[in-house]
């Protein structure tokens, strides 16, 4: 168990879901103004994504668990976390969000808040949300299950990283990130009329995720427990 003080833990994750946020959008931001091309912005803002959130994850994952995600949280929360910490957590996340989405702003020079004309709101980018965030669920919960969770950093950030490029949507698959991005009217940004429908699709990704996860990853034994220093470990084999 996580014996870290629930403020330290609360800390980590509003810091590290601004971070990533202040990566996904400042690198959209560098790459638009640098380059103009749709493929070489891609390029940049996901290789910034990869290795920005590798480097959030290995470095927080021993404080809160690096989840900077409510579908996370809420799959650990599924798993046998409290509910007062979960509500914590994601009331953590989603001001981490918004406050890197500011912070982007200011570093590029913008003002704090701009609000997002990117109009992301179709079927098929629903579709892709739901996909993402189902198999990042099944990610963790797997390499929990399996004993894999100090893979967590690259693994996790890996998968974001190719979603960015198989889903239409670019695999945002993270409320709290994508409430953030409706705070910036940049290359990353979302529109706020948006956002709604994509957090639903994530999810119900996320709840699609943790029926997979139970079905190739059944649960084992409550001993067999993995260390504890990734977003992966907080979804506890022991509690499933």
């Amino acid at each position: 168990m996580n014996r870290t003080g629930l403020g330290r833990r609360l800390a980590a994750e509003a810091v590290g879901t601004a971070a990533l946020v202040a990566v996904v959008v400042g690198s959209g931001v560098q790459a638009d103004r640098l380059s103009g091309d749709g493929g070489v912005e891609l390029l940049a803002n996901s290789l910034a994504t990869v290795l920005g959130l590798g480097v959030l994850i290995a470095l927080f994952g021993p404080v809160s668990g690096a989840h900077f995600n409510p579908v996370v949280t809420a799959a650990a929360w599924w798993h046998g976390r409290a509910s007062a910490e979960t509500i914590g957590y994601v009331g953590a996340q989603v001001a981490g969000a918004i406050g890197g989405a500011v912070l982007a702003n200011a570093m590029f020079g913008l003002p704090p808040v701009t609000w997002s004309g990117h109009e992301r709101f179709a079927a098929h980018l629903w579709l892709a949300e739901a996909v993402a965030t189902a198999g990042l669920i099944l990610l963790v919960t797997g390499l929990a299950r399996a004993d894999r969770g100090r893979l967590a950093a690259p693994a996790v950030a890996a998968y974001i990283g190719a979603a960015y490029w198989f889903t239409s949507s670019t695999g945002f698959a993270n409320p709290a990130v994508t409430i953030g991005r409706a705070f910036t009217d940049t290359y990353a940004g979302i529109a706020p009329g948006s956002v709604a429908p994509f957090v639903a699709a994530q999810m119900v990704g996320g709840f699609i995720g943790i029926g997979l996860a139970a079905i190739l990853f059944p649960r084992a034994a409550a001993g067999d427990r993995p260390a504890e220093d990734g977003v992966s470990a907080l979804i506890s084999k022991g509690n499933a």
